[in-house]
């Protein structure tokens, strides 16, 4: 919409004088009206004192109009005196309208700056844009995440992705082959039963060509995990540990790895939408992403047996007793009994031990104060 100015704008006193004009009144005329003195008249005329609620309610009803009529004139008179601002008010406004500003520099991913011109270039080099005319595309991507799957990415969401294309680089890794997909699978499987030995998942992960990194999530961002591609060769799996427990850091590692194995966002941008109808729903991709990571830790019919056999006695030892028989941390089993609610979120909690610092211990991460320093990466270039 094409924006019109005025060419000039008058006080209200100008039209207080033509309505005294046409009524052949004088300044003390409307001054004994009105109960005030001529000199405040004068001063409302000459436009060195502003027409207030009460005297627009005067003038209203000395000249047969609204109070409004001079209210309005008195705020286009103000505004017009108002020297004009540049645009960096609108364009900061817009860039916390796409971009979670504040939080990029909290985590140290901009550097913040009070110039317009200098922090819109600082979010194009982070977004490795050249405008920011166009949408803020995510990076294409599989994800675990709480929010609606109707919208791919929040900004936040985006900026967290982007982040993690940023770092996903830096982490070595093997040329990646399918056949040997399930061997890895194997191999990861094999860390179940003990906490410490999460140290030893990026390595053998990046011995299979997969990339692993952490990064903390943003506020609202409620992502647990994705998996994206740095080219067909090339996946990578990036963790948020939004939850610090056990069974819901390998549920994410395999719900991610489950992404990997079907080259979930491999190629196609259109990643969900070629998936199905969503409309809020969680898609097909990332239902076969979650039945993949429930097979991968406990063998579904075994558990299904176990709690045919259990139910609803589900004593500490016994829960001792099956994790010991299948290798895996019995923390997995009650995050599995919880998530079918065979028992209340509040049983068997010890179990559920935190493992944040092992993770981030042998992992490449971004957060918890534990900021990374990174070049930008330009269209896929560094």
């Amino acid at each position: 919409m094409v924006k019109r100015m005025p060419a000039e704008v008058f006080p209200p006193g100008e039209f207080i004088q033509e309505e005294l004009d046409a009524r052949n009144w004088t300044q003390s005329d409307l001054a004994d009206i009105l109960g005030r003195r001529v000199n405040q008249v004068n001063q409302i005329i000459k436009g060195k004192t502003g027409v207030t609620p009460e005297t627009a309610k005067a003038l209203g009803a000395a000249f047969g109009t609204s109070p409004q009529y001079w209210l309005n004139l008195q705020a286009a008179y103000d505004l017009s005196k108002v020297q004009d601002l540049n645009d960096s008010i609108q364009r900061r406004a817009k860039l916390y309208s796409i971009v979670p500003v504040k939080e990029l520099a909290k985590r140290h991913w901009i550097e913040p700056s009070s110039n317009i011109e200098v922090m819109e270039k600082r979010i194009m080099e982070f977004y490795g844009i050249t405008s920011l005319d166009a949408p803020i595309a995510p990076q294409v991507h599989a994800a675990r995440k709480s929010t609606s799957y109707d919208d791919w990415a929040s900004p936040s969401q985006v900026a967290w992705l982007r982040m993690a294309q940023q770092l996903a680089p830096a982490v070595w890794a093997e040329r990646y082959s399918k056949q040997s997909f399930p061997e890895m699978i194997g191999r990861v499987r094999s860390l179940l039963e003990s906490p410490e030995e999460i140290r030893r998942l990026p390595r053998i992960l990046s011995d299979y060509g997969v990339r692993s990194l952490i990064v903390e999530s943003l506020p609202q961002t409620k992502l647990d995990g994705a998996t994206f591609w740095l080219d067909a060769n090339s996946p990578v799996i990036v963790l948020s540990l939004r939850y610090d427990r056990l069974d819901y850091f390998w549920y994410t590692v395999f719900h991610e790895l489950g992404h990997v194995g079907n080259e979930d966002g491999a190629m196609d941008v259109e990643l969900y939408e070629q998936n199905g109808e969503i409309s809020g729903n969680k898609p097909e991709i990332e239902k076969l992403a979650d039945s993949f990571a429930i097979d991968a830790l406990l063998p579904k019919e075994e558990l299904e047996d176990f709690i045919e056999r259990i139910s609803p006695l589900y004593s500490r030892t016994r829960i001792l007793g099956f994790a010991a028989l299948y290798h895996v941390h019995p923390g997995i089993v009650v995050g599995q009994l919880h998530h079918r609610k065979e028992i209340p979120y509040s049983q068997h909690r010890k179990f559920l031990v935190p493992v944040r610092s092992i993770a981030i211990g042998s992992t490449l991460t971004d957060g918890w104060n534990n900021p990374v320093s990174v070049q930008p990466v330009i269209n896929g270039v560094n």
